[in-house]
């Protein structure tokens, strides 16, 4: 994505900073993730869609406290029974995965979220809520991206490098879905400060 990386650098370094500071669970280990960068939130997804052997999408405490520590997040047992306990409104001993994501991303306003949106939707061809690679091409637009401009990379590895962004190191399906797409752009969304410019690059980067 256009100026990415000098973005991360640049929220990794601010969360750092805010969490010196930071006493709520959530918050810490939102800034725990966004400290990785734009990518962050999107790792501990991946991390907690592993553990998630049956596919039901909830985590009991044992599996929460385990993701977060394959993950390497460091937070504290008193920590973690706070969060788990804050989204295990019924007392269940599980929590839901989707909502606990919802809460770790970075909030967002309506105006980003749609463009994100109509971005998804101009690649998903078909309508069925997964992008596939081939979706991608032709669609996709490097001109905006940094290292194109100074020649340091050409038009195929960005293409693989923003590709290899999206899709799952340990499962490498050629496909993309919303969630997966809403938490990239979440993660790109919280290193850059203006409504304005995310709403332009965007446009720009996805001819909307």
């Amino acid at each position: 994505m256009p100026g990415t990386s000098r973005h991360d650098r640049e929220m990794a370094v601010n969360a750092k900073k805010q969490l010196s500071v930071c006493t709520d669970p959530i918050d810490r280990l939102r800034l725990q993730c966004l400290a990785r960068g734009s990518s962050g939130i999107k790792g501990l997804s991946r991390t907690f869609k592993i553990m998630d052997d049956d596919n039901n999408r909830t985590l009991d405490f044992k599996e929460f406290m385990k993701g977060l520590n394959d993950f390497g997040v460091l937070v504290d047992k008193e920590e973690a029974i706070a969060m788990f306990q804050r989204f295990d409104r019924d007392n269940s001993g599980f929590i839901d995965f989707d909502e606990f994501l919802l809460a770790l991303r970075p909030p967002m306003s309506n105006a980003r979220k749609e463009v994100i949106m109509q971005a998804f939707r101009k690649l998903d061809k078909t309508g069925d809520g997964v992008i596939t690679i081939e979706d991608l091409q032709g669609v996709y637009n490097v001109k905006y991206h940094p290292k194109y401009q100074n020649g340091e990379w050409t038009e195929e590895q960005i293409f693989l490098k923003f590709l290899d962004s999206f899709d799952s190191p340990y499962d490498k399906d050629g496909k993309v879905t919303q969630e997966e797409f809403i938490n990239y752009y979440c993660g790109v969304s919280a290193s850059i400060d203006s409504d304005v410019y995310f709403i332009l690059m965007m446009k720009n980067a996805w001819k909307l």
